[in-house]
């Protein structure tokens, strides 16, 4: 293999160039073009995680798991690679079964599969959300259902979440709640037209009666 003709900085920029414009076939020929034996280049966390996203757009993977357990990536690619490991279970998971999966068949999967600690930090996360962003945003809800746009950014630095995540978790709080709402209301109005259907029937059996005596 001949030298690179890159620096390590020109790698680095090629492969996250190659990442975000989803250029994946020209990044994994860029991987394998880059010398195997430089112990810089195969250590450099950015490769490692181009090499996954290549893993993964190739179905390749046990290659991908294996990239992902080998090494400790930094917390700012975790959700990134979280999502790699997670999707290309659930892949596998719709194979084997030859269906896709739902909610339940998900969490199933999430549970017999769980995040390796490289790309996991331990703490515990609720529908991607870890429990101390979800915390912030119930007592942010509380205080006001609707926040601002102002105050959607200022949630999100504070969640590490995007605008559109703080924005879409109101949203489906407020459908959430009114729903519960609706459930509890739904009792009463049952009762009602129980009772209304009940006096329908014992209606008719009267006048049914009343002819049958005619």
């Amino acid at each position: 293999m001949l030298p690179c003709p890159f620096s390590m900085e020109q790698v680095i920029s090629v492969c996250e160039f190659l990442q975000n414009s989803g250029e994946n076939d020209r990044l994994a020929r860029f991987l394998w073009s880059l010398p195997k034996d430089s112990e810089e280049i195969q250590q450099c966390e950015t490769i490692q995680v181009a090499k996954a996203v290549v893993a993964f757009h190739q179905s390749n993977f046990k290659e991908l798991y294996s990239i992902l357990e080998s090494h400790r990536f930094s917390k700012s690619t975790h959700e990134k690679l979280q999502c790699l490991w997670r999707t290309a279970h659930y892949i596998e998971a719709e194979r084997q079964r030859g269906r896709p999966l739902g909610a339940v068949g998900k969490y199933r999967v999430r549970r017999k599969h769980p995040l390796p600690r490289t790309i996991w930090d331990g703490e515990e996360t609720t529908y991607c959300f870890k429990e101390k962003s979800r915390s912030i945003l119930n007592k942010a809800y509380t205080e006001n259902p609707y926040p601002t746009p102002r105050e959607k950014y200022e949630l999100a630095k504070m969640t590490d979440l995007t605008v559109t995540q703080v924005s879409n978790w109101f949203k489906n709080k407020r459908q959430r709640v009114r729903a519960a709402e609706m459930r509890k209301s739904c009792p009463r109005e049952n009762e009602l037209t129980n009772s209304k259907r009940n006096k329908g029937i014992y209606a008719r059996t009267d006048s049914m009666r009343i002819r049958s005596r005619l």
